[in-house]
């Protein structure tokens, strides 16, 4: 496949692997990486102060730039990967977890893409259950017009694997980048911490016009939250809040409007089902959080509007509007297109 830029020179892509307490896993990752078709350019090894020892005496043999990054503390994952962002030198950022297998033409898959859409800034790979490869673990992530996300298809049939096409934005565990672009909008927002900070920054390139693009032959095995736990109270604690906030951050004004008492009232929904349930308290803990930062969540989204170049019928057209397909945690890919562009309407 080619793998050249407008300029005849090869494509060079950065691939960064936050880790924390990832135990084998991460070696295996980085195995893995070892044998693509295409070779990174480089790869960094961000280690936010694990306790385990993983991040100690890797085999980098093989990757012919590979270093470890060893932090003092646990910055957590989004100032992780903007940290190694930029060091790097490649064209394209490839963010990779520590807890996943991509097959041996991931890169190769991903680069040919870059060629078929060279208007497109960033792409979402195939996910598929590590566990069992009969389960997808998504197809890029999807948002509800609501203001929820969801990983598409997850935990559907694999056979459900859609074709090539626009996704909302792409899942952080597999997401390629191009890099001058991810560091000019300032990368995934620190104060995220983790969880929702990929669906923060792919809303907030959209917003500017950028359209992502799902790539079904860039496939990864994913082991899914083996690390802090599917429904861990830190889990579902910070995913409400930042859910929350990136609604609230960058959702256009007209849109907000109109989808707010329905955003209210998904929230009220949401946690009335987990009423009962273990991870009940840590929603409500998160949905508390998320209005305490009310006064920082404004100011920050008047900072991001200002960079709006559509309108809000322009944006909104790209979400999901039927409740079925969320509810189901269906994939929704539609066939590519170019985004209207021009000042924003409203």
């Amino acid at each position: 496949m080619k793998n050249t830029a407008a300029s005849g020179k090869p494509k060079t892509t950065s691939v960064v692997i936050v880790n924390y307490n990832s135990g084998a896993l991460l070696q295996v990752a980085i195995d893995h990486l070892k044998r693509q078709t295409i070779p990174p350019h480089e790869v960094f090894i961000v280690d936010n102060a694990s306790s385990d020892g993983s991040a100690e005496g890797l085999d980098l043999e093989g990757l012919e730039r590979a270093s470890v990054i060893a932090l003092g503390e646990n910055v957590g994952f989004a100032a992780a990967n903007n940290h190694a962002a930029r060091l790097a030198t490649g064209e394209w950022l490839a963010l990779l977890n520590p807890d996943t297998e991509p097959h041996p033409d991931w890169l190769e898959a991903l680069l040919a893409a870059t060629d078929r859409h060279p208007d497109v800034t960033m792409f979402a790979s195939a996910q598929i259950d590590a566990a069992d490869p009969n389960i997808m673990d998504g197809a890029g992530d999807s948002y509800f017009v609501l203001g929820v996300p969801w990983r598409g298809g997850f935990g559907r049939d694999a056979r459900e694997m859609p074709p090539e096409g626009e996704c909302f934005s792409p899942c952080g565990a597999s997401a390629l980048f191009r890099r001058d672009l991810y560091l000019a909008v300032g990368g995934l927002d620190e104060s995220y911490f983790c969880y929702c900070e990929d669906v923060d920054l792919g809303f907030r390139l959209r917003l500017q016009g950028e359209t992502c693009i799902f790539v079904p032959s860039a496939i990864i095995r994913h082991h899914g939250s083996a690390i802090t736990g599917r429904y861990s109270d830190f889990t579902v604690r910070l995913g409400t809040r930042n859910r929350i906030r990136t609604y609230l951050t960058s959702m256009p004004p007209l849109a907000l409007a109109l989808t707010l008492p329905g955003h209210v009232a998904a929230t009220l929904y949401l946690y009335l089902r987990a009423i009962g349930k273990p991870h009940a308290k840590a929603m409500r803990q998160g949905i508390v959080e998320a209005l305490g930062m009310l006064p920082k969540i404004w100011t920050r989204r008047s900072e991001v509007q200002k960079t709006r170049t559509l309108s809000s019928a322009a944006i909104v057209s790209a979400m999901c509007w039927n409740p079925a397909t969320l509810h189901g945690r269906k994939t929704d890919v539609r066939p590519a297109r170019n985004p209207a562009s021009g000042p924003a309407d409203d």
